[in-house]
């Protein structure tokens, strides 16, 4: 792990003088002024300590190192001991001070709507994108984090041709976030029978939920159709319009639910999904923006971009934002995917304070 050092020295370099600033009389006669500097001067303080221990950690292991020479056995030994503590401590303080610098993405806590569509590849498409969604909804589970149904439309074969998930738990966005995109499936479908490999893809979109004051939704931008739903959900579902289709008309967006019994709570959970659409359009744009002028290691999100390839016959999958593959495909579509989250995660708070 590389930290910027540079930056690292300015913070340093600008808590001291806030250190004496706020020892000045003449500061302290100032209090709106003593008290905006003593409040830049607190935050500043954490990553300073930090700074100032990893570097005396540093000093300690360079004068450890110069042990591991000695022709003793034993002063060997113990200093080799001691670089692996020092070492294990500087990657600690390392992995906080990366936090700490990392802006804090504002909506790293909210709950995510997750739309999962096949792409290329006609019903093992549909196949896969079933695969899928099994994938993050037993991450759901593995992390205690609650998976609702919106809008589910099964294909003729068992998979799904479209379906709208809402996981509610804390950390739903910044751990799925970047699972946006299109994934890539190869492997030997149930239907082929002479064991041909498919080359298949799904669509994945991660949207977080949007609070009502964050988008302002005019009655008058709303074209509002009820219609039969299908699937599970009991008689009266398939014999009561309680299916909702809204569409908003100055972006074009459409979201439809049908997963409650009544009008009402339909209605109710497509605007909510709505309401997401248009968050996410919008944070879209800004991304775009700051993807202008920088580089996106992780990629910029766009539902085109190829993210990531589930290879059956190798038991391998790969991510190609960061070039990283793993080697037991059955686990990870199973939900075990916390390796290349974490792996995801890093990446992108590394680019984001400059590494």
């Amino acid at each position: 792990m590389v930290l910027p050092r540079d930056r690292l020295q300015q913070i340093e370099s600008r808590y001291q003088e806030l250190t004496t600033a706020l020892a000045d009389p003449k500061v302290f006669a100032d209090q709106e002024r003593y008290r905006t500097l003593a409040k830049e001067h607190a935050e500043l303080g954490e990553t300073v300590a930090l700074y100032l221990e990893l570097r005396k950690a540093e000093a300690e292991a360079a004068e450890v190192r110069a042990l591991l020479s000695e022709h003793d056995p034993e002063i060997r030994e113990m200093a080799q001991q001691e670089a692996e503590r020092l070492e294990a401590r500087n990657q600690t303080i390392t992995a906080q001070l990366e936090e700490i610098l990392a802006p804090r993405d504002p909506f790293a806590d909210r709950n995510i709507f997750m739309e999962i569509r096949p792409g290329t590849g006609g019903e093992e498409a549909s196949l896969f994108a079933g695969t899928l969604m099994r994938m993050y909804t037993r991450y759901a589970e593995r992390q205690g984090w609650k998976t609702e149904v919106f809008d589910l439309q099964p294909s003729d074969l068992g998979g799904v041709k479209t379906v709208t998930l809402g996981i509610s738990g804390r950390g739903a966005y910044s751990r799925l976030k970047h699972e946006s995109g299109v994934h890539r499936v190869q492997r030997v479908p149930e239907t082929e029978a002479s064991g041909r490999i498919h080359t298949s893809t799904a669509t994945v979109a991660v949207l977080p939920e949007a609070q009502e004051v964050e988008v302002q939704i005019k009655p008058d931008e709303l074209e509002i159709d009820t219609f039969r739903a299908g699937g599970a959900g009991g008689q009266n579902v398939n014999k009561v319009e309680t299916a909702v289709r809204i569409r908003h008309v100055p972006s074009g967006i459409v979201v439809a639910c049908q997963d409650e019994r009544s009008q009402h709570q339909n209605r109710e959970k497509a605007m909510r999904m709505l309401r997401a659409h248009l968050l996410d359009a919008r944070q879209r744009e800004q991304q775009r923006a700051i993807a202008a002028s920088r580089k996106q290691q992780v990629g910029t999100g766009e539902r085109s971009e190829k993210i990531r390839t589930y290879n059956f016959p190798q038991n391998r999958v790969t991510d190609h934002r960061i070039g990283m593959s793993l080697h037991q495909l059955e686990t990870f579509v199973d939900g075990a995917i916390d390796e290349m989250l974490d792996a995801l995660v890093a990446a992108d708070r590394a680019e984001t304070i400059g590494v």
